[in-house]
């Protein structure tokens, strides 16, 4: 009896295993690369960004060896990008620099990589760690390309980077000021003036050297920062504060503020970030000549199981001329 019922139970175990469906398995649709890859430019143009991903990943997988595979991880890091998918596009922007080291078009991947963490740049009451990430890429950009469109952009980015530090350097230094410990503000505002001389927080941390030192009785200190102060910006408000300050404490300096002199260096507030302003992917050769009038259809799942053939791409009207826009990424990319 107790065989036959280790038996029944084997035979039931048995049935309910066959009345379950089994799993479809995925089957995918070959397309020519051209359409591939032309379709997933022109949902980059009508900013279809995780289309244009799938589009393009589709190129890499059916087509790995072709020219199109290369340029289509560029793209792809692109789409990423313009999705604020930031990890991603650094992901795909190592992996071109990987692969393609010496490649014309490297340079791209290097400043894409840059711009993604100039963009995740916050306030300078946080974390600046993506801040200093970005002054790497970026001065990697200009140190590799000195003469390229890509390294005049980066340098500009990367003077916004350096008063991005000079100003978490100046909020920590004010402060230890506030907390009554001014030896401490006093290394804060130091780093400012000599690693940071060139942003705009110089005029108010030569102005904080000269408070600080006159608080510690450091007044040789004290006049020497106001005299580099009111011959570098004599028209800069700091050091309209700072002649006032020695002025009431018995010490004259020799240079008056004059509201017509040099004031101290304006940058751009870090704020919403336009990618319109982001240099596009290059151009580099024409797109293969398109071999039919369609499209290749959206790179989607189908039974293998099925008998039926594959659907074939259902033909769409001609591509409409790109939108006027900064990118122009249909004539940059394609070359038409």
């Amino acid at each position: 009896m107790v065989v036959t019922l280790i038996a029944a139970l084997a035979l039931a175990g048995c049935g309910a295993l066959k009345g379950k469906k089994k799993a479809p398995e995925l089957a995918y649709e070959e397309h020519p690369v051209d359409l591939l890859y032309n379709a997933g430019a022109a949902r980059l143009d009508q900013h279809q960004w995780s289309e244009a991903v799938n589009y393009f990943k589709e190129v890499e997988r059916q087509h790995p060896y072709s020219e199109w595979a290369r340029r289509s991880i560029l793209m792809t890091a692109y789409a990423h990008y313009m999705a604020n998918d930031y990890a991603e596009a650094i992901a795909d922007s190592d992996q071109f620099i990987s692969l393609y080291p010496g490649n014309v078009s490297t340079q791209y991947a290097y400043y894409l990589k840059a711009i993604c963490y100039f963009e995740q740049i916050v306030d300078v009451g946080r974390d600046q760690a993506s801040t200093s990430e970005a002054g790497e890429a970026l001065r990697e950009v200009a140190k590799r390309y000195p003469l390229s469109e890509y390294a005049a952009d980066a340098r500009l980015k990367l003077d916004m980077v350096q008063d991005q530090l000079a100003g978490k350097e100046m909020t920590i230094g004010r402060y230890y000021l506030r907390a009554g410990q001014p030896i401490a503000a006093i290394g804060r505002f130091r780093t400012v003036v000599d690693k940071y001389q060139t942003t705009s927080h110089t005029p108010e941390a030569l102005y904080r050297l000269v408070e600080s030192y006159l608080t510690v009785g450091l007044v040789e200190e004290a006049k020497r920062n106001g005299a580099v102060l009111g011959y570098n910006y004599p028209g800069d408000p700091w050091y309209a504060d700072a002649y006032r300050l020695l002025t009431t404490r018995g010490f004259r300096p020799s240079v008056e503020p004059n509201p017509e002199g040099r004031h101290g260096p304006h940058l751009p507030f870090f704020g919403h970030h336009d990618k319109g302003a982001t240099l596009p992917p290059p151009g580099e050769a024409p797109a293969p000549a398109a071999t039919q009038t369609t499209e290749a259809a959206p790179p989607a799942a189908t039974t293998a199981a099925a008998d039926a053939s594959p659907a074939p791409a259902q033909p769409t009207t001609p591509a409409p001329p790109p939108p006027k826009k900064n990118t122009g990424l249909i004539h940059g990319v394609l070359g038409l």
